[in-house]
């Protein structure tokens, strides 16, 4: 029980900014993008990603619900923004993930981190899935980290026509207590 509880702490406190950190490094974004965080809750995902947009922003969405993240509430993330200096890159809403208030084609980038599986029926969830790609640009990126329902996700992305859909644990650094409650990471391209 010790090891589950080391796991989960280094995974909470430590573990997935490394590998959120790794996972933006490697889509070698140019500084320019507008991008997406579906579920942003206290911003650590969304304000990686503005650090690397000097002339890009960063559109964070979530329903602030307390009961999915604690502390989660608009005004913290509004002040981890100006915490981490990328408040002037930054835009924070509240929006429902499978009712996306926004264009088709907006974004050239969709993350969303430990969130969808808080969606509670595979229709609804398949929805939200369906709502990222619609405002994802042609040619844009998908990148969804998870604990449940990642199968469930790349089914529905194929379905829906996208390509290149990816589907990979992130390892050790994010098991929420041991390998049976890992993050998968799943990454897609819009049509």
């Amino acid at each position: 029980m010790l090891i589950q509880l080391a796991l989960y702490v280094h995974s909470t406190r430590r573990g997935k900014f490394e590998v959120w950190e790794q996972v933006l490094d490697d889509l070698r974004l140019h500084g320019d993008e507008r991008i997406l965080d579906m579920g942003c809750g206290r911003g650590a995902v969304l304000l990686a990603a503005a650090r690397r947009l000097p002339s890009g922003s960063a559109v964070g969405i979530d329903l602030w619900r307390t009961v999915d993240q604690s502390g989660n509430a608009e005004e913290v993330t509004a002040r981890n923004a100006v915490a981490e200096g990328v408040a002037d890159r930054v835009e924070l809403r509240t929006a429902d993930m499978t009712e996306l208030p926004f264009g088709d084609g907006e974004f050239d980038l969709i993350v969303s981190s430990l969130a969808i599986h808080n969606i509670p029926t595979a229709e609804l969830r398949a929805r939200a899935v369906r709502e990222a790609l619609r405002v994802l640009r042609p040619g844009g990126r998908l990148v969804i980290a998870d604990i449940f329902k990642t199968r469930e996700y790349t089914t529905v992305l194929k379905a829906a026509g996208a390509s290149d859909v990816t589907l990979r644990s992130l390892g050790w650094r994010m098991w929420w207590g041991g390998p049976w409650v890992s993050t998968r990471l799943v990454t897609a391209l819009a049509s």
